[in-house]
């Protein structure tokens, strides 16, 4: 049996870029999230070697609701005991990305953030104040992109889009200024 590379693949296996089928990216994103199963299988069917600390990071992804950061896994995994070092939480990470199994986000304060995503294309909005993130379909970039390679002579073949601001609910507890509401501006705001 061949040895794997550095990453963990089998030489000969498809690149963990395009590795995984249409079919197995559906059947893996229309699993529930909370069963590290899914992320598992996208490991083994790709080719990689599903070893116990790739399991424990895959459980810890696969609990999250929201975003979360590595260092997030890092904290949980020193709490919890599991065993897994930072190193191996990174690259963990850094191949789940590559197998389109998590989205990494640039937040503006120049750390990275992950999210598990539906494998179509698509956006995300951010909250900078709580974190909440919502995934936003085509918002006609499509038509900006063509513009923008007509007026350059670009052929562009990815985009990532990456809005950041306030969700409704922490909107809601800030004044317009940016400042939390007192009783007497939100008494103003109700009448």
């Amino acid at each position: 049996m061949p040895w794997p590379g550095p990453s963990g693949r089998l030489p000969g296996t498809p690149s963990p870029r395009f590795g995984l089928d249409a079919e197995f990216e559906t059947r893996y994103h229309s699993a529930a999230m909370g069963d590290p199963v899914p992320l598992t299988n996208a490991l083994d069917e790709a080719g990689y070697y599903v070893t116990e600390p790739r399991r424990v990071v895959a459980e810890m992804v696969a609990d999250r609701g929201d975003h979360f950061t590595a260092l997030d896994l890092v904290g949980e995994a020193k709490r919890r005991r599991l065993g897994v070092g930072r190193a191996t939480v990174f690259r963990a990470l850094e191949l789940f990305e590559e197998l389109g199994l998590v989205e990494r986000l640039d937040l503006p304060n120049g750390e990275h953030a992950y999210v598990v995503c539906e494998p179509a294309h698509h956006h995300h909005v951010i909250c900078q104040r709580c974190g909440r993130g919502t995934e936003v379909e085509d918002c006609g970039i499509e038509a900006v992109t063509r513009e923008i390679q007509a007026r350059t002579g670009f052929v562009v073949d990815s985009h990532r889009i990456e809005l950041f601001g306030l969700c409704p609910e922490c909107a809601a507890s800030l004044g317009s200024l940016g400042r939390p509401r007192t009783r007497a501006s939100r008494a103003r705001h109700q009448t």
